[in-house]
């Protein structure tokens, strides 16, 4: 095991190297000019300009701060929700058609009203992070605690248990794996939903550098703002599944999510 995550591990890295030397010298090979798609080398030089000159770990700091808290804010909402749902169907019966037409309902649209609503702050970026982070988390674990096993159910009632012991000891563990299941799509949708916020009403953050460098015709300035964003995606996404590794260890490999 530890060998072939070595070998996927170097594969990984030669993957990469390949790209940016792709990336690197691509372009001049086929006569591609700077402000269509820059060397990687231009992107650097430009992240240290903005790093100098336009703040650019500020605005990172940031984006990251309203990934974190609209990430953990709609996680609980579509925690809670689900787990409300998942154990009462009439309940469901009456909210969902709500739910539904909320999920359909594109998010890029919510944008400008919660910038009108709230102004240029960091609140309309979290509310739009919300929206997308809520669905998928509460649809997992709404379908994990509609699929318990009855049979465990019945052996803990025998036991004379209550309704919030049957909830604690079996209901929501069973409910973990899918519940990170959720979280590992949230952590990437979080980072979408707050750069849609930036780039539609941001005065400050990664989205609105992007938009920024895009005015200016620096595509080198977009490639940063991109990248910075994907980092930040890829953090939250690693720190779910340390999560999930640390909480649900006592799963068989195989019913843990793989990375």
């Amino acid at each position: 095991m530890r060998s072939a995550r070595v070998r996927a591990g170097l594969g990984s890295v030669v993957l990469l190297l390949a790209f940016l030397a792709a990336w690197q010298w691509g372009p001049g090979w086929l006569g591609m000019p700077e402000f269509i798609l820059p060397r990687f080398s231009r992107v650097v030089a430009e992240s240290l300009r903005m790093w100098e000159q336009e703040s650019l770990l500020r605005h990172f700091g940031i984006t990251a701060f309203e990934v974190i808290v609209g990430f953990a804010l709609g996680s609980l909402l579509g925690l809670a929700v689900g787990v409300v749902l998942g154990l009462s169907p009439t309940t469901e019966s009456v909210l969902s058609p709500y739910i539904l037409a909320l999920q359909i309902a594109p998010k890029v649209a919510f944008a400008p009203l919660f910038v009108m609503w709230l102004g240029y702050t960091i609140y309309p970026k979290i509310l739009v992070a919300i929206l997308i982070v809520f669905f998928p988390v509460m649809i997992n674990v709404l379908s994990a605690v509609r699929t318990v096993d009855p049979d465990m159910v019945n052996l803990v009632r025998t036991l004379n248990a209550g309704r919030w012991q049957i909830f604690r000891l079996v209901e929501f563990p069973s409910a973990l794996p899918a519940l990170f299941s959720g979280l590992r799509i949230a952590s990437t949708l979080a980072v979408i939903g707050v750069t849609v916020g930036e780039l539609v009403g941001g005065n400050q953050g990664l989205g609105f550098l992007l938009v920024d460098g895009e005015g200016q015709g620096n595509t080198a300035a977009v490639f940063v703002s991109i990248a910075a964003l994907t980092l930040i995606g890829v953090v939250a996404y690693a720190a779910v599944v340390w999560a999930e590794r640390r909480l649900l260890h006592y799963l068989p490999r195989a019913a843990v999510s793989t990375t």
